[in-house]
């Protein structure tokens, strides 16, 4: 069983890094500098993706990429500080455990992207975008929905055409026709947030997106509630065993799952004491959260908390402004981390010495931090 302490040590940890990276100039010095040393031609695949936990689905997508640029590094930007995932929830595992899964699978290098759980899905698309135009990522793999009404959306894309998430309608920003009236799935909401947030920050994406179907009777979701009750028959058909293997070594550890295990002293401890202005200075905390946390204090348990936050619009709102509460990041810190983001690039784990060299050579090695 995980314990509160490995939790509290995390946000701890993370809280750290996280002001660090926000106080370097490196990358702000460096990202633009075209001495930058690459001499190699070999082309990088930047791959998105939480791995919560390492499935089926993932090895799916790795393998189709890696079949269509044969001679690339595949890259995976895995989000890891404060272990909270773009629906605001603690992950499975730690970030070092979804690497390791991750390089056994095939994978050459794995950096860290943004902390997703205290950032808006706008704050992060961007700062994934500005994170593939620090790699001068060549092709993206994106696994996606095949829907008959996304594939204009797709071909607008692979031209490099920035589209944009409206309300209820998704629309060309170039020409402004609406190209679907109504909602995304989620896989192909988050491919159109990224193409608009890939063109504000002028990152030439055309020809770049790797466009993979889903397979199907692989849920990430399942997965997850599978692990929490301990159903081992369901996970044996949807993750490979390389994840299996370090799942259950963490289990014993003590080390997993961390699903739904939050520091709850911290939140209460946010919520009680910090006044209306410190709330309201929170990343993600409105005032009518801020308003209702001050009238309605002291509050004893989670269930009060969690009744106090406004719906916002996003059905992963709640969650995200409690891991804001867990680690107390401001609104300005956040927009200031994301200026200058990515400060480093760390890497979390990787193949083998040669990789890591070839990695090295592409990015700079000015801006790069080996964390293995």
């Amino acid at each position: 069983m995980v314990s509160g302490s490995f939790v509290n040590e995390i946000i701890k940890r993370d809280k750290k890094i996280f002001f660090k990276d926000l106080k370097s100039t490196v990358n702000k010095e460096y990202i633009g500098d075209e001495r930058l040393s690459r001499s190699n031609d070999i082309p990088l695949i930047a791959d998105f993706t939480e791995y919560n936990p390492f499935h089926n689905g993932h090895l799916h997508n790795l393998k189709l990429a890696k079949k269509r640029v044969s001679d690339g590094v595949f890259v995976a930007i895995l989000p890891g500080l404060f272990e909270r995932s773009g629906r605001g929830t603690p992950y499975i595992m730690t970030k070092y455990a979804r690497a390791e899964i991750a390089i056994s699978l095939g994978v050459d290098i794995v950096v860290e992207g943004p902390p997703m759980g205290i950032m808006g899905s706008g704050q992060y698309s961007l700062s994934l975008a500005l994170m593939f135009q620090a790699l001068n990522a060549d092709y993206i793999p994106r696994g996606y929905k095949p829907l008959k009404e996304f594939e204009p959306i797709i071909s607008r894309i692979c031209q490099g055409r920035a589209v944009a998430p409206k309300p209820y309608k998704i629309v060309d920003i170039g020409t402004g026709e609406v190209l679907l009236n109504g909602k995304l799935e989620e896989d192909n909401y988050v491919i159109v947030s990224l193409s608009k947030s890939m063109y504000q920050v002028n990152f030439d994406f055309k020809d770049k997106f790797i466009f993979i179907k889903r397979i199907e009777d692989v849920s990430g979701t399942k997965i997850r509630k599978d692990i929490q009750i301990g159903d081992f028959i369901y996970l044996e058909k949807s993750i490979p065993k390389e994840t299996m293997n370090v799942l259950k070594r963490e289990i014993d550890n003590g080390r997993a799952p961390l699903h739904d295990l939050r520091s709850i002293a911290s939140i209460l401890d946010s919520v009680n004491n910090l006044s209306y202005q410190e709330l309201i200075s929170l990343n993600l905390v409105d005032e009518k959260t801020a308003i209702n946390f001050v009238e309605k204090r002291p509050f004893n348990s989670m269930h009060g908390v969690i009744d106090s936050i406004s719906q916002g619009f996003s059905t992963h709102f709640q969650n995200r402004v409690l891991s804001v509460l867990e680690a107390r990041i401001s609104e300005d810190a956040v927009s200031e981390y994301i200026n200058n983001y990515p400060s480093v690039i760390r890497v979390l784990n990787y193949k083998n010495d040669e990789v890591l060299e070839c990695f090295r050579e592409k990015i700079g090695s000015r801006r790069m931090y080996v964390s293995k």
